[in-house]
């Protein structure tokens, strides 16, 4: 049992190993498949939201003249911002829209996430949110904000350890793991109301819990039958019930985008690896052949490209993002930071993820483009270490 919660928690908690000091903004060769974009705003505000959003995404280059496309926003209400794009030397009309945010800032990225589409035929993720962990306080809590750290609010008062917060897919609710009673138990925070309430508490170990892509289930990874094995029970924490059953350790389920699979992390070959499995459990586990790493965890499948498949891999005496394809059933290492990036997590367009770069004492969460290995740092200092992030799709 003791060797058990060890792989486990070594699956949530990787330690770098290298790097000692926080990296900024990773530098990569000029893309040429990028668009040239000319950003203007009425308001200092929105021109600099709308710079720093064009200027993460992998796809785009803004320019100060002379873009393939000119972007021009501006307010239209006090939740409202209107978005003109036009395109060429000549400002030829492409499209105009005015879009309604739950604030003028989230307006403004909903508006850019249109921008987005007509310009590039991309699926916009700028006006999604994101909930992760920080140790602000001094102890680890749950955050939420924007894609850009706007609107920052802290949810949990905790004071123990909190592991993988992950969204409930309406962004009503938020499942976690917690040490409150020195063991970790699954637990639910409902946002409406802040209220938590318990959603597996059984003998051993109780983590890793993720919705399906209806909400209508949980999967998780329970110990209380003596081996850390994948469960899935309702929205509700009832009707749990055992998926594997093996002499190997499970961990870290994610679900497909259609809710009729499982990826899971296992060590049945020595070391962690990915295995896919039927969500009612028939079949047993399947490896995927990744054939990149003796160590592969903490995966995540894309609902932008179901094809695709994002998790850690260990590369030298580090860990680095890669992406498995399940159409080519190739891998690749899609970062290249010199610190540990870990902890992945898909965007909405099925290119970008999140993911924690993680420094001797210290973590951030940077967007990383899978295709041509961009990365910028989303997370400010002043929020301490953040890691363990969630997206919420808008």
């Amino acid at each position: 049992m003791q060797n058990a919660f060890r792989f486990l928690l070594g699956l949530a908690l990787v330690v770098p190993v290298f790097a000692q000091r926080d990296i900024g903004t990773v530098s990569v060769n000029a893309d040429t498949t990028t668009i040239a974009v000319t950003i203007s705003a009425s308001t200092a505000e929105l021109q600099n939201l709308a710079l720093t959003a064009f200027g993460a995404h992998g796809r785009y280059r803004p320019v100060s003249s002379g873009g393939a496309f000119a972007l021009s926003f501006s307010p239209a209400g006090p939740n409202q911002v209107s978005v003109t794009i036009t395109k060429g030397s000549l400002n030829s009309p492409v499209a105009s829209q005015t879009l309604t945010g739950t604030s003028m800032r989230n307006a403004l990225l909903r508006a850019a996430d249109f921008a987005v589409n007509k310009t590039s035929g991309l699926k916009g993720f700028f006006a999604g949110k994101l909930a992760y962990l920080s140790n602000k306080t001094g102890k680890t809590e749950i955050y939420t904000s924007d894609l850009f750290f706007g609107e920052v609010m802290r949810w949990t008062s905790e004071g123990k350890q909190i592991l993988g917060p992950r969204w409930s897919p309406d962004g009503s609710k938020i499942v976690f793991t917690s040490y409150r009673t020195s063991f970790p138990d699954i637990y639910v925070l409902e946002m409406n109301n802040r209220r938590i309430s318990l959603l597996a508490s059984f003998k051993g170990t109780n983590s890793g819990g993720r919705y399906s892509p209806d909400g209508s289930r949980v999967a998780m990874v329970l110990s209380g039958e003596g081996n850390p094995e994948v469960y899935v029970g309702t929205a509700q924490g009832r009707q749990i019930r055992r998926l594997t059953n093996s002499p190997s350790i499970e961990a870290s389920p994610t679900w497909s985008p259609d809710g009729s699979r499982l990826v899971v992390v296992s060590d049945a070959a020595g070391g962690p690896q990915l295995y896919t499995m039927s969500a009612s459990g028939a079949g047993g586990l399947s490896r995927l052949g990744t054939n990149i790493s003796k160590y592969c965890a903490e995966p995540d499948w894309s609902v932008g490209d179901p094809n695709k498949l994002v998790f850690t891999a260990g590369v030298g005496r580090g860990y680095q993002t890669a992406v498995y394809d399940f159409a080519t059933r190739t891998s690749k290492i899609v970062s290249k930071a010199p610190t540990d990036a870990i902890e992945p997590m898909w965007l909405a367009d099925g290119r970008h993820v999140i993911c924690t770069y993680r420094a001797a004492n210290t973590s951030s969460l940077y967007l990383l483009d899978t295709e041509s290995g961009k990365a910028t740092r989303l997370s400010p200092s002043a929020l301490g270490s953040a890691s363990s992030a969630s997206y919420l799709a808008p």
